[in-house]
């Protein structure tokens, strides 16, 4: 009985891993046997080096998307993942008890809000402080990064607080002994000792703003010109898809799923590279 339970609970483990498989199978059919053919009709080169989107002309170069949410993830890491390392830090070696209490849940509790109240808060507050402090519109990058910079803060910060929490205390009782001050110890010695599961935390919190739809539709503008300065609008290629697939067709459905095809390919990139990085730090 006990044999048949263990090869039963094999069985099982396998097919779940199987389904997993033939769910990314499915998903990665669907993208390149619908986006491959619009690229090579567009063309490769126009389709990521254009910058014109003119779907009435035919036209679509989607570069401005590209580089928009290059820029739009690159400002939210700036600001999500140093504010949301400190606070993992706080919350392992530097917070009291008594606050502890109230603050692990209510960075739990940020987790737990849709994109689409991130997005009518950054609408109703972020845009209007941008506009009337730093001029123009306010529906900006900036406005967009601040937004997804608030929005990963509790990914980057549960994961790297248990891998803060993962690390001996023999590391941070030593540098104590060798003479190094409380927050010495914590930032030269706890925190390398933790850098591979602070990477996983920036990696998933980078996962998350380049993925991210709805509250960067709200806040960013959506302009497909170039972004010129972090006060201009923009628009990223999550957003190119969802504003205009519900009333594309032919070619111009096409290239909006060869859109998903390049960003699809972009978080490809992003994890292929933080697995090089842990197997380098591993040797």
């Amino acid at each position: 009985m006990k044999k048949f339970k263990e090869r039963f609970m094999q069985v099982l483990f396998l097919l779940s891993a199987l389904v997993s498989i033939l769910a990314v199978a499915l998903i990665c059919i669907f993208l390149f046997a619908n986006g491959i053919p619009a690229i090579r009709e567009i063309g490769l080169w126009d389709f990521l080096s254009g910058t014109s989107w003119k779907p009435e002309q035919n036209i679509y170069g989607i570069l401005p998307m590209i580089i928009g949410s290059i820029y739009v993830t690159a400002g939210a890491m700036l600001i999500g993942v140093p504010i949301g390392i400190l606070t993992a830090l706080f919350l392992v070696h530097f917070c009291p008890p008594k606050l502890y209490r109230f603050l692990k849940p209510a960075v739990d509790l940020l987790a737990g809000i849709p994109s689409i109240v991130y997005g009518f808060f950054g609408l109703m507050v972020i845009v209007p402080a941008i506009r009337n402090g730093l001029g123009g519109s306010g529906s900006s990058m900036l406005a967009a990064s601040i937004v997804l910079g608030i929005m990963i803060l509790p990914t980057i910060i549960n994961v790297s607080e248990s891998a803060i929490r993962a690390v001996p205390e023999s590391y941070y009782e030593g540098s104590l002994a060798l003479g190094a001050s409380h927050e010495r110890s914590v930032f030269f010695t706890v925190l390398p000792a933790a850098k591979s599961g602070v990477f996983a935390a920036v990696i998933l919190g980078m996962g998350r703003a380049v993925g991210e739809t709805m509250a960067v539709i709200m806040v960013a503008g959506n302009q497909t010109a170039m972004p010129g300065s972090p006060l201009q609008g923009l628009r990223t290629l999550t957003a190119n898809i969802v504003m205009e697939m519900a009333y594309a067709a032919d070619l111009h459905r096409g290239a909006l799923i060869a859109t998903a095809v390049v960003l699809f390919v972009f978080i490809l990139i992003i994890n292929l590279s933080f697995s090089l990085m842990k197997r380098r730090a591993k040797l």
